[in-house]
This record gives structure tokens, sequence and C-alpha cells, in this order.
């Protein structure tokens, strides 16, 4: 009889037990499943991280380095109900900051348990870019090195305009220009502005710039390219890439290109074309019904 009464108590004090476990375990969580089509994997230790956004707080749901189209996050249930929208950000190395940086590349807004993620939301609307440029050293006195400069506007004649159609870009994010010389891609600036100079011209030469982004490849060429002698830009590839700002990884271009092209014969005032590369990432997020 006291044996029984034993395994009595014994079983009362082990149920509690359970219980308390259960409570101590936390909220219910549950599932949200993001399939994404265009990510790439990024570099030099930057990540990319989700965030539900709750009462108008965004809420991390873990970061990520996996380019794989599919990609599953585990959050409180009761958060994910309540989300209004999700965002993917790109978060740059070492980081601390325990909220979403500027440079987000993907958002939407919740339509019951879906939303759909767009570069757009949170970049620019890249559905009708094109781009031009000329082929001229402006800042080099001699006459013979037009070949060595490429520069993203239109001469019109002597009234120069834009040679880019792109979006104005939201905070996190700027323009760049690349030229792919032997294999090797060198920046001609980043920018901002399409009519305005750009934020550095490390290879031109000592005169006065147009007001437009580009660059001359005259002086101080990076290993193992030498300038002026690998600065002929004829018949090489030409890249506007859009890269997070602070750029992280400021030896290549960032994986979203807009605009690519490759550079012809004719100098100066010869026009040449940059087409269209692709809208960039997009996706669908889908929460628990």
């Amino acid at each position: 009889m006291m044996k029984k009464k034993m395994m009595a108590i014994a079983a009362i004090a082990l149920g509690v037990l359970g219980v308390s476990c259960s409570s101590d375990d936390g909220p219910p969580v549950a599932t949200l499943t993001m399939e994404v089509v265009g990510l790439e994997t990024l570099t030099n230790g930057a990540t990319y991280e989700g965030w539900i956004i709750v009462d108008g707080n965004p809420i991390s749901t873990g970061k990520f380095t996996s380019t794989a189209n599919t990609q599953n996050f585990v959050a409180i249930a009761s958060q994910l109900e309540d989300a209004t929208s999700f965002v993917l950000s790109v978060e740059p190395p070492n980081d601390t900051d325990p909220g979403p940086s500027d440079t987000k590349i993907l958002s939407g807004n919740f339509n019951g348990t879906t939303a759909e993620v767009r570069v757009t939301n949170v970049i620019g609307d890249f559905t009708s870019v094109s781009g031009e440029f000329v082929m001229a050293s402006p800042t080099d006195t001699d006459p013979d090195n037009d070949q060595n400069g490429i520069w993203f506007m239109n001469p019109n004649g002597g009234s120069p305009v834009a040679g880019l159609n792109l979006p104005t870009l939201q905070q996190g994010w700027k323009y760049e220009g690349w030229v792919v010389i032997n294999n090797v891609p060198v920046s001609t600036g980043t920018f901002s502005s399409l009519s305005g100079v750009d934020d550095a011209s490390p290879y031109s030469g000592n005169q006065t710039a147009p007001d437009f982004p580009g660059e001359d490849f005259i002086n101080n060429a990076p290993s193992p390219l030498t300038f002026p002698q690998d600065g002929d830009v004829r018949g090489k590839q030409v890249v506007i890439s859009v890269e997070p700002n602070p750029d992280y990884d400021q030896a290549e271009p960032f994986f979203f290109k807009p605009l690519t092209g490759t550079a012809g014969q004719d100098l100066a005032p010869a026009l040449n074309t940059l087409g269209p590369n692709g809208t960039g990432p997009f996706g669908t997020v889908t929460r628990p019904n």
C-alpha cells in the first residue's frame, strides 16, 4: 500500500515538472518561409538578415549566407501573426547593430499569409533603365589618349547631358561604374547623381573633368595593370552596379548590375550604349495561416 502511494506521489510530481518545463520553453514559435530568386553570395564577410516589422519595429528572423532559393526562419508565432511586412537587409562584416542596416535589398507588405518582396520597394525601379557613354580623356593633355577614358554622358552637340537613365537610389546604396580590363574590374567611381562628378578619380589626369560620372585611365593603375598602356577601354566590358553604402568590398562589383555593355571602337563624340541586365532579386515570404 505504501509503495502505491509513493508511486502516485511521484507521478503527480512528474506531471507538475512537465508543465513547468513547457512554460519555461517560451512562447510558441512558427516557421516563416522565404522563396527568392536572384540572391548571390556576399563577399568579405557580409551577411543577409531577415526582419519582420511588428508595430513599426523590426524584429530579426536571423542572419544567413546561403543563396538557396528557399530559406526558413523560426519566429515567435504571435509576432509573425502581427507582422505587417518583411524586409531583407545586407549586413556588414562583424555587424553588432541590433537593428537593420540602411542597405535593404528586398521588402514587401503582407497580404494575408504572403508578402511579395521586391527590389522596387527599397532600392529603386529598374524596369526602364538605359545608358550611353563616350570614350574620351578630358583630364589628360595627350590628344592621342582618348581611348583611355570613359564618361557616362551624351555630348549632345556641345551641351552635354547625362548618359544614364537610372532611378534615384534609396539610402544605403550607390551606383558604381566599372570597366573590366584584362579580367580586372576597375572602378570609375561611385556616384548618386547622374549629372555631377562622382566620388573619386584615382586614375585621371590633372585637367578638369566633366560634371558627369566617369574616369580616365592614365595614372596609378591597380595591380597587375599599367596605365596608360592597359587603359584602352575599346572592346572592354562596361558595367553599372548598385553598391552597398558603405561599401564593404571595394575591389569587386556587387552582384546587382542593372546596366551592362561592351565598348565599341569609335571615340567621342560617338556614343556607346548600355543595356538593361535585370531588375534584381524577387520572391515571396509566407507565414502560417
